[in-house]
């Protein structure tokens, strides 16, 4: 029997891997996502993050196709009490103002006449009543923190939205926004969704000051790209030639290195030793780190999908831990070391 996962210092209680939604209305059909859903609520799922600017770079597209068939599925079902529903404003939605022109684009970032109207939209796309967990996509310079806190906290006292939370915030920056919601008496963000993988230097970016204020004040992980962009899936092997696809190229910039290629042959071996698939080692270590509640997986399949939900049943010894980190660390500063 799968345990659930608290969110942090939340009442939230979340199944231990989130389904990522980008891939719907993109790379997945409608068809596809209703079906890669229903196999993963019947596992136990109930978290399903989105975002409304999924998938706006697609041509013609403004935005919101992911939730609209996320409100048809769950319309379609009946299902909307078992489920924790999360999805995010900031991006630009629409047509964006022509450059070169005076004119603002008043259709995005996290200034209280946007998050108003923003969620507004995703409760009606959404075909609900309530956002379980409304997240800031990430930061927004022009606005002050306290604008966008206060805004959230009136969405929550209108029953609009339950929780908060964040994505893709600096140390410094989530501290500035749980410093500000003490100080001004504001709902705070109990979650952040941070990218968070065994990539360097990926995971040196999280942990090196990220981990320690989530660990602190009790913010719930909910990481993105787990598997590094299928990185960490054991698909990518050192001297061996490139899938043809426009992710593979993307990897071999971003993500192919000595260590990289290190860390995926010890998940292997960790992998065969259990008898498992290699993305699974990758997102049962994440499940050990402290503060990580469940790291945000995608599927284009339910036969992709279910690969990663056996992961909830994988058991890593004390070996296959320091194994995997021990390839996979970065290095520390002599305060990282005293701290």
């Amino acid at each position: 029997m799968t345990t659930y996962r608290k969110l942090g210092r939340s009442g939230l209680q979340l199944f231990p891997l989130g389904l990522g939604t980008m891939q719907f209305g993109w790379s997945a059909d409608e068809k596809t996502s209703f079906e890669i859903m229903d196999a993963y609520v019947a596992a136990g799922g109930n978290f399903i993050d989105t975002a409304d600017i999924y998938t706006t770079w697609t041509p013609g597209n403004p935005g919101g196709v992911s939730e609209e068939i996320i409100g048809r599925w769950i319309k379609a079902r009946g299902n909307r009490d078992q489920l924790v529903i999360a999805t995010k404003v900031r991006g630009a939605m629409g047509e964006k103002a022509s450059e070169g022109r005076s004119t603002i684009h008043q259709r995005e970032g996290l200034s209280r006449r946007w998050i108003l109207k923003a969620c507004e939209d995703s409760l009606r796309r959404l075909g609900v009543d309530h956002i379980d967990l409304y997240q800031a996509h990430w930061v927004d310079n022009q606005t002050p923190i306290e604008e966008t806190l206060s805004a959230f906290s009136e969405l929550v006292q209108r029953g609009y939205v339950r929780y908060l939370g964040c994505s893709n915030y600096s140390a410094w920056r989530l501290m500035e926004a749980l410093w500000t919601s003490d100080r001004r008496g504001l709902e705070s963000y109990v979650s952040i969704q941070p990218e968070y993988s065994l990539l360097s230097p990926t995971r040196a970016n999280f942990e090196r000051e990220l981990q320690r204020v989530a660990v602190e004040y009790g913010v719930g992980v909910v990481p993105w790209s787990p598997l590094g962009g299928g990185m960490l899936t054991g698909k990518y092997r050192r001297d061996q030639p490139l899938p043809d696809s426009v992710r593979a190229s993307e990897n071999a910039a971003r993500r192919f290195s000595d260590q990289n290629f290190d860390t995926v042959e010890t998940l292997v071996s960790v992998a065969e030793r259990h008898g498992v698939p290699t993305a699974q080692v990758s997102l049962a270590w994440l499940l050990r780190q402290p503060a990580v509640t469940a790291p945000i997986i995608g599927a284009n399949s339910v036969d992709q999908l279910n690969e990663l939900l056996g992961t909830v049943n994988l058991n890593l010894s004390d070996e296959d831990l320091s194994d995997i980190s021990r390839v996979s660390d970065w290095p520390r500063a002599r305060t990282d070391l005293e701290n």
